[in-house]
């Protein structure tokens, strides 16, 4: 799964969470989803100022997301971890550092434990985009170019690569039969 920073305010400091669990809802309007366990720290800022980011973490930054998710925010301070800085909704931290941004609206909460037999549980926190921050360096004709944010994934404990485009999607299938 690719590995996201999960931004949020909490008492009116930046926090960051990484997470695994998060994807692509809805093309238009652009929507975002992000599973994280109920009891994390991150969620009290998501519901306290109903907004979060997603930033995309590159090799540059491994550290501090491997901290962010070995220490809660509940007993450390995490604003200092990265540079920081806020978009339009003045309170969903992004992190100057990421080759990307998304800055994100809550638009639903859903607590997984409500539909599963289950007594703690995960969130989902579904998001509209907002706006998308990139530096030029990690674009190609003005559209974000995975091949150039050095991110990664996390699969079995450990962090992976993301490697170089093989294959066209809606192109290779073609010629299956």
């Amino acid at each position: 799964m690719p590995v996201a920073l999960i931004g949020a305010n909490v008492n009116g400091k930046p926090n960051f969470e990484p997470i695994a669990y998060v994807g692509i809802v809805e093309y238009k309007p652009p929507l975002i989803s992000v599973a994280s366990y109920e009891t994390h720290y991150t969620n009290i800022g998501i519901k306290e100022n109903g907004v979060f980011s997603v930033n995309t973490p590159s090799e540059n930054i491994l550290k501090g997301t491997d901290y962010c998710g070995i220490v809660s925010g509940k007993n450390s301070d995490k604003s200092e971890v990265f540079d920081v800085f806020y978009g339009d909704l003045k309170t969903a931290p992004m992190i100057s550092q990421s080759p990307l941004n998304l800055e994100c609206k809550v638009i639903k909460t859903i607590k997984i434990s409500d539909f599963v037999d289950i007594e703690k549980s995960h969130e989902l926190f579904i998001g509209e985009v907002v706006n998308a921050y990139a530096d030029d360096e990690y674009l190609t004709e003005g559209a974000p170019d995975i091949s150039k944010f050095k991110t990664f994934t996390f699969s079995m404990g450990h962090y992976w690569k993301v490697g170089e485009k093989f294959a066209k999607a809606w192109e290779v299938g073609k010629n299956y039969k």
